[in-house]
């Protein structure tokens, strides 16, 4: 082998080794959902149509008594496909046994861009409503 040769030979694999090292880093990974430490409170979660059951998710919902008595709630509503989303969320208060007075949060909407999630606070009109249901839909 020639001089020549071998200093061709040498670039070809220096070339190849640097194009090697250009190859493009990995992609972050979403996390995933989970409800590993809120199981027992994202089943007061419902979405109404299947819309809003494909594209978003509960991941935590906190409850807490404010000081006048009256049940505060915050939902952790997470975007779960791959595009902008726009639902609206609503929270539907019941007394102790579950029945409602028929007086219903307003519905919000909740804009969540890819890969986010948005906390949305409801807070009960008397102090005798202790249980809840959140409902989300997709927009009409």
């Amino acid at each position: 082998m020639t001089t020549q040769q071998k200093t061709s030979a040498l670039a070809a694999v220096l070339i190849a080794a640097a194009l090697g090292g250009c190859v493009a880093p990995p992609r972050a990974v979403a996390p995933q959902d989970s409800t590993k430490f809120s199981v027992e409170n994202t089943d007061k979660f419902v979405p109404l149509d299947a819309a809003s059951q494909t594209w978003v998710s509960c991941t935590g919902l906190q409850e807490r008594t404010a000081a006048d008595g009256r049940l505060e709630v915050v939902a952790d509503v997470k975007n779960r496909v791959q595009a902008y989303v726009v639902v609206q969320i609503q929270c539907v208060f019941q007394d102790d046994q579950g029945n409602s007075t028929g007086e219903f949060t307003p519905w919000r909407i909740v804009n969540l861009p890819v890969d986010s999630t948005e906390a949305v606070r409801f807070e009960a009109p008397t102090p005798a409503m202790k249980r809840y249901t959140i409902r989300v839909r997709a927009i009409r």
